[in-house]
């Protein structure tokens, strides 16, 4: 499993507050999350976006409060991977449970800039900096969180069994 785009780059404790403010939660609907996206750290996020795109960030990301609507919001958006330095815990686990693939690595996180093309091969774990040549090694996701991520979601896999 691979995603491949342009990267959307954060700093640290970007929390769930500023990935998709309390007064978008009237809606649970993804499209709408979407539209909202990042509204409040980075107002033109949701028109530079584009399907399979990447957000790197540096620490804590995701923290504040558990909604699940900030990895839907990302998801919906077209990210089709967001690397870090750490997530928040709960994100991380809000992340797998929608099937948003994550990954965490501090020296990837460091150095890769916006708008480089960054690809990640889950499987190996590797991050191919291709703007600059260069690449990473992250946690590769066990077996099992593929599986939970190519379904859509943990709900999705656990019907499919």
């Amino acid at each position: 499993m691979k995603a491949i785009g342009t990267v959307h780059k954060y700093g640290d404790n970007v929390d769930t507050d500023v990935i998709i403010p309390a007064r978008y939660l009237n809606t649970s609907d993804p499209r709408e999350l979407a539209s909202k996206c990042m509204i409040d750290i980075d107002k033109d996020f949701v028109n530079r976006v584009k399907p399979g795109d990447i957000i790197v960030a540096s620490k804590n990301f995701g923290c504040g409060s558990s909604r699940e609507h900030a990895p839907i919001a990302i998801k919906a958006s077209g990210i089709s991977c967001v690397i870090a330095e750490t997530f928040a815990r709960i994100f991380y686990r809000n992340a797998i449970n929608i099937g948003l693939p994550i990954i965490e690595c501090p020296q990837a996180a460091k150095e890769i800039e916006a708008g480089d093309l960054v690809e990640v091969d889950f499987d190996t774990g590797i991050i191919y900096n291709r703007t600059k040549n260069s690449q990473y090694k992250g946690q590769a996701f066990p077996e099992f969180m593929q599986q939970i991520i190519m379904a859509g979601g943990l709900i999705n896999y656990i019907n499919s069994k």
